[in-house]
């Protein structure tokens, strides 16, 4: 059986209000030998002030008193928000029940009467108090419920919303991931020759499978970076971080802090604790370029890295598992470096678990249609200019150049022709190659004339003539052919009948439109492409 909660009413403040002395006195005494606090007032103006000033738990409210009676005085106080819940209990002389009804009306809750019974006082009094009591306790946990309550749903929707911009980050998170994966993946590495097909097959083996650990070598501008995010966007850390590190940026006296983090305390203004790339990159990819630069004292630390995937944030005491698959890049000869102890050679052999080594510009000649017709249509849709065409002699005389500055250089040369052409045709004089002195590379050496030359290659007479490609006409042949036999050829067909990826197979469709000697049907995705027609004595025919 639920029992009532104890309140004390010891110190309760009573309000006696009544303008015979000898009833004030009379009350007053009883209620204070019950342990209440009692003031009184003899009129109801005084009465009215004294409970403003100094608000009563209980008042005794005489209804008979000069000036405004205990009716209007009782109005008054319902009235005001500071002691309208103050319980009244009217004193009266009579048993008048229309007395009784006006006071009830007006708020009161009781009322005693005189000549007065102090049993019956302390006991009415006693009653409305612990009401009163019961109230406001009652009220003040319905507003600490209410108060608990509000924050509690401002809690959920917080939480809601926390939820909410999580699924969103997610969902930001696999469109960017996808994104990427289809901007850096398989697809996005130009070329269709044999050495470059070998290097994806390569990098297919490594998104699947997942070695810890890759080093990627070839010449400055060959695309080294670009190998390392295929890997990651192809593989299962695909919406995992990619941090990019340049090793020759960093200098040695923050290496350790840059790759590792530090404590809190680690060293003069270090005020909080840091992560370093491996905390970032932790699910993800770390990519490494220039990773011969890395000071010799530092590389012990990436030793242990490379064994049991743990850091040691420089000042901590203890280290920490992360979760990276390290991909590392240099143009440097590790031999070299090796053996004159540059570098460690337990660290190299365990980045070199798996080797990429991406082959110069120079190497895939074949290749440079295919890179060239890529950046034109990739800054044309940047510049939002007309996507032009390649004409024949620069493309040509792209062929010719040896590139020292690779892929990177090529991409340079392109976006500076189509920027000058403003989205015409590229011409010879829209490409502007790198000149070098006479002690320099070979490989970049330009002719009298502006054509590129290289000396360590078979002299093409006296001004250094380009010859054309030879692999295009008779690929070009096969397709008018088939088309004239089949009627029309798409980018699948033409692959399958070449056994080219999808990007020559473009090109040589493209091409091939460009000059007239293919008509496009539909927009590019599902081009088909058929052979103009042609009028003889005002009669069409194909």
């Amino acid at each position: 059986m639920q029992t009532e909660p104890e309140i004390s009413l010891a110190g309760a403040r009573i309000l006696v209000v009544d303008d015979v002395a000898a009833n004030r006195d009379l009350l007053c005494q009883t209620l204070e030998s019950a342990g209440y606090s009692i003031s009184a007032a003899p009129t109801g103006e005084v009465a009215l002030d004294l409970a403003r000033i100094d608000r009563p738990d209980l008042v005794l409210l005489d209804i008979l008193l000069p000036g405004v009676d205990g009716f209007e005085v009782c109005r008054r106080l319902k009235a005001d928000e500071t002691t309208q819940s103050v319980p009244v209990v009217f004193i009266t002389a009579k048993d008048e029940t229309e007395s009784l009804v006006r006071g009830f009306e007006v708020g009161g809750v009781d009322y005693i009467t005189k000549p007065f019974q102090s049993e019956e006082v302390l006991a009415r009094v006693k009653t409305h108090l612990r009401v009163s009591r019961l109230t406001q306790a009652l009220a003040d946990k319905n507003g600490a419920l209410s108060a608990a309550n509000e924050r509690l749903q401002q809690e959920i929707n917080r939480r809601r919303d926390a939820e909410h911009a999580r699924d969103a980050a997610g969902d930001q998170l696999s469109v960017y991931a996808n994104r990427e994966a289809e901007r850096w993946g398989i697809a996005g590495i130009i070329g269709q020759s044999a050495t470059l097909k070998r290097i994806l097959d390569d990098v297919q083996k490594l998104q699947s499978r997942g070695a810890p650990s890759v080093l990627i070598t070839g010449e400055s501008g060959t695309g080294k970076e670009l190998i390392a995010r295929a890997i990651h966007y192809g593989g299962k850390r695909a919406e995992g971080p990619f941090i990019p590190v340049n090793c020759s940026a960093i200098p040695a006296d923050l290496a350790e802090a840059t790759l590792f983090g530090h404590a809190r305390g680690a060293f003069t203004g270090a005020h909080a604790e840091r992560k370093g790339c491996f905390d970032l990159a932790d699910g993800g990819t770390l990519f490494l370029d220039e990773i011969s630069e890395m000071p010799l004292a530092q590389q012990p630390k990436l030793l242990r890295v490379l064994d049991d995937g743990v850091i040691v944030p420089l000042g901590a005491a203890q280290g920490r598992h992360v979760d990276v698959r390290i991909l590392a890049a240099s143009n440097a000869d590790f031999q070299r470096l090796v053996a004159t102890g540059r570098f460690r050679e337990d660290v190299y052999f365990r980045l070199a678990r798996f080797t990429v080594e991406v082959p110069p510009l120079r190497a895939r000649r074949e290749d440079i249609p295919l890179l060239a017709e890529h950046f034109l249509r990739l800054y044309a849709r940047e510049m939002n200019l007309p996507h032009p065409a390649l004409s024949a002699p620069a493309l040509k005389l792209l062929e010719g150049y040896d590139f020292p500055g690779n892929v990177r250089e090529l991409k340079n040369i392109v976006e500076r022709a189509l920027i000058e052409s403003g989205g015409e045709d590229i011409r010879e004089e829209h490409l502007h190659f790198v000149r070098r002195a006479a002690s320099g590379s070979p490989q970049g050496r330009l002719s009298p004339e502006g054509i590129p030359c290289s000396e360590g290659r078979a002299p093409r007479g006296p001004d250094c003539p380009i010859p054309a490609s030879s692999a295009a006409a008779p690929e070009e042949t096969a397709i008018i052919e088939h088309v004239r036999q089949v009627g029309s050829i798409n980018n699948t067909e033409c692959r399958r009948l070449l056994g080219v990826d999808m990007h020559r197979a473009w090109y040589l469709l493209h091409k091939l439109h460009e000059a007239g000697q293919l008509n496009q049907e539909h927009d590019r995705r599902w081009a088909r492409y058929r052979l103009p027609e042609r009028k003889d004595n005002g009669v069409a025919s194909k």
